[in-house]
């Protein structure tokens, strides 16, 4: 079970995820509507402080093909894409991809697993980035081809270990789940470094026990 923690934006997140350490971070990229949206510049920034073991993914949202290249130029190891975007794009491009779905376009999921370049799939709620989770049965008849599954949608640590029960998912997705609270109406930028870290114990204690608390 691997983890990858989403939406990173400023030094401080990457601080938590050095020390952290999980599989993948995630950050938004070419999506203004996001707040967690950062420009090519601050990415480059970020990923030369992050630590070299950790994997990197640019989140985007239908992209063409100069911000695909520009990706690959920045370092990162894999592109997430959500939206619509050509075949041609996808099997042309230098990275492995992942294909982000959500419960509104799951039909064209069997149209993805004919393209060779699409490592993996993300599974999301119907509002990306919103912090919702989905019907998890909706998944139970998912045509598993043995690459990656990926499990996001309002994931926290709370409910991560029913989320790995039940849909075993290769990889946990965590954005929203893991930022600071609102109080008195203000929320402060960033993650909030206790909830990464109890979101990998809790990750980590189902992998040793087998089963959730429920």
């Amino acid at each position: 079970m691997k983890i990858k923690m989403c939406g990173i934006t400023i030094p401080a997140d990457v601080a938590a995820v050095n020390e952290v350490r999980p599989d993948y971070i995630g950050m938004v990229m070419y999506f203004p509507k996001s707040k967690r949206n950062v420009s090519a510049e601050t990415a480059r920034r970020l990923l030369e402080e992050l630590r070299k073991d950790v994997k990197k993914v640019a989140v985007v949202v239908s992209p063409d093909a100069e911000q695909i290249a520009e990706i690959g130029e920045l370092g990162f190891d894999v592109i997430q894409i959500h939206g619509q975007t050509s075949d041609e794009l996808i099997e042309s491009a230098h990275l492995p991809v992942w294909k982000a779905f959500n419960v509104k376009d799951m039909d064209m999921y069997p149209h993805y697993q004919s393209l060779s370049n699409v490592t993996g799939y993300v599974f999301d709620a119907g509002e990306p980035g919103s912090g919702k989770t989905f019907d998890w049965n909706s998944l139970t008849d998912i045509d598993r081809d043995g690459r990656l599954f990926v499990l996001a949608g309002g994931l926290t640590p709370d409910n991560v270990r029913r989320a790995i029960e039940q849909v075993h998912p290769d990889v946990v997705d965590v954005s929203s789940g893991i930022e600071y609270d609102v109080v008195g109406g203000v929320q402060k930028s960033g993650k909030d470094p206790e909830k990464m870290r109890l979101m990998k114990r809790n990750t980590a204690a189902w992998q040793i026990s087998g089963k959730s608390d429920n």
